[in-house]
């Protein structure tokens, strides 16, 4: 079902290439993924979403771990804690929600850089991963109250048809 969705078609494509060059040549403990956000704001759940869906996909896979679900929530409050209890020589891919002032929403954006936690409230808390994974939940109203108000406002339907996408992609995508 998803395999016929152009947007999963563009995901696995660019987080397939994206992650065979940036793993190309490096020895690495784990593949981690930091899925930030909360449950408690649902254009936030993005994270915490794609977590839960790893989660139960490399349930039995060593070599993954995922942290941050919807049953171990990530984020601002203890991002900083739980990100100290990543081995050193792991690879990271952090996801999360986003809100963007070009990208529509629905958009998955795939980095070769780390996240900057809380950027689209203003609080720049953190700069974290070796890649990133960014579900656009909503159009950036550059002001960190409306944007937060915006957050709590956005239909859980977007939110889970990303998180379907990321989460089947990566599995498809990941060779364990």
């Amino acid at each position: 079902m998803l395999q016929n969705d152009d947007r999963y078609s563009l995901f696995v494509n660019e987080f397939s290439s994206l992650l065979k060059e940036l793993v190309k040549d490096k020895e690495f403990s784990n593949l981690v993924f930091l899925c930030v956000g909360t449950d408690r704001v649902t254009g936030d759940s993005f994270g915490p979403l794609v977590g839960y869906k790893l989660k139960t996909l490399f349930k039995d896979t060593k070599k993954v771990k995922v942290l941050g679900s919807l049953e171990s929530i990530v984020s601002a409050s203890n991002v900083i804690s739980v990100s100290k209890e990543i081995e050193d020589d792991s690879f990271i891919i952090a996801i999360d929600s986003a809100i963007s002032n070009t990208k529509k929403v629905g958009s998955i954006i795939v980095r070769d850089s780390s996240l900057i936690l809380g950027k689209g409230l203003g609080k720049q808390i953190l700069k974290i991963g070796d890649m990133s994974i960014k579900g656009v939940v909503g159009k950036n109203m550059n002001n960190p109250n409306l944007n937060f108000n915006l957050l709590q406002n956005i239909p859980l339907s977007i939110v889970m048809r990303m998180a379907d996408v990321v989460a089947n992609g990566i599995y498809d995508v990941i060779e364990v």
